[in-house]
């Protein structure tokens, strides 16, 4: 995983209040952001949120309505896209179907005009540095969808741009190549340096691949962090049900301290360890990770953070199993368990009735 931001210190590109305007709609809405050289970041958010648009003003494709954006000190807003110091990676990968692997990765070098010596040594490094040396003389239609994606960035890194910008990099790609996929692409992007801005609507590529995540929503950054930060503290309700699973309880505050708080739902009590700073009686949710619930058939000993109900549906994933647990509210709080066991005499089935409880770290609480 590339280096946090909050590991380095000048911003390498600088996004100022950027607005893009379509006729009166605003795609993109008054966004400032930085990122450090080297940082692999992401733009996360369903389809029409603006990222793509966003990523499209960085590449030079679509001009701001008003604001600026900054690569290492130079306002890039005169400059065309082939006068970018970047290459953008698209979906589709664009390779010319008639040209070898070979000349794939040489085209834009020799567009350039450098000598021959040089593009041929430029090619040579990058097929070393994806492991396609043996395909160097295949066609684009005999390879595989990795190793097309895999020619696509060696393109893209040959003319050693400041900046690489990847929309939906690996959207082509079946589930399990994909997640085998993007550990390599890290491990390429890292080994080179650059600098990297990805757009994806993939929540778990956007936690494997990047060191820094915004998470996007009518045109606006509705949170900024580290993957870990996004996922365990989200900042909104739009954030905590977009990333990953979550269960959302509504609730009144009732107790307020510095050191904890109470918040009454319709099916149980919840103690928080930490206040808010919240004013008593007011409307807050509880976000609350599948995964940070534990099930038992006998009612817990603590009033707080427990509520029993029915098992109503469950999945099996192999290394986990979900349960949908139906409450004496009509809710349903889904629960997911690690099968540490290969098989266990007492597992829990459809009709049971058990108790789910949490610790009083486990939840977070919403007030937006």
């Amino acid at each position: 995983m590339a280096i946090p931001a909050a590991a380095k210190t000048d911003a390498f590109l600088r996004i100022c209040d950027v607005v893009k305007d379509f006729n009166g709609f605003k795609a993109v809405n008054n966004v400032s952001l930085d990122i450090a050289k080297g940082e692999i970041f992401a733009l996360l958010g369903s389809s029409g949120c603006g990222k793509s648009t966003l990523l499209r003003m960085l590449a030079g494709f679509e001009t701001p309505t008003s604001g600026r954006i900054v690569l290492d000190g130079r306002d890039l807003a005169d400059l065309p896209p082939y006068e970018r110091p970047m290459n953008m990676m698209f979906q589709s990968y664009a390779l010319f179907p008639h040209l070898t692997v070979w000349d794939n990765i040489a085209f834009g070098l020799r567009r350039e005009g450098l000598a021959r010596d040089v593009v041929a040594a430029r090619v040579e490094a990058m097929l070393k540095l994806v492991q396609l040396g043996k395909y160097a003389q295949r066609k684009p239609h005999q390879l595989s969808g990795g190793q097309q994606q895999r020619v696509a960035l060696a393109r893209s890194l040959a003319k050693q741009p400041q900046m690489l910008l990847l929309d939906e990099p690996l959207g082509a790609l079946d589930k399990k190549l994909r997640e085998e996929t993007q550990i390599e692409l890290v491990n390429i992007i890292e080994q080179v340096g650059v600098t990297c801005v990805m757009v994806t609507h993939d929540q778990e590529e956007a936690m494997t691949m990047a060191s820094r995540i915004a998470v996007m929503s009518e045109g606006r950054f509705l949170q900024v962090g580290a993957p870990g930060d996004i996922y365990e503290t989200p900042a909104t309700r739009f954030v905590a049900d977009f990333i990953g699973n979550v269960n959302l309880m509504d609730g009144t505050l009732d107790e307020d301290e510095a050191d904890h708080c109470v918040i009454g739902s319709a099916d149980c009590r919840h103690f928080v360890g930490h206040g808010i700073t919240g004013t008593q009686g007011m409307a807050v949710t509880v976000a609350l990770r599948p995964e940070k619930i534990h099930l038992v058939r006998h009612k817990p000993e603590d009033a707080f953070n427990t509520t029993v109900g029915t098992i109503k549906e469950m999945s099996y994933f192999g290394s986990h199993t979900v349960y949908h647990l139906q409450l004496a509210s009509g809710a349903r709080l889904k629960v997911s368990q690690a099968n540490t066991q290969r098989h266990r005499d007492d597992a829990f089935t459809w009709g049971d009735q058990v108790w789910a409880h949490w610790s009083r770290s486990a939840h977070v609480v919403l007030t937006q």
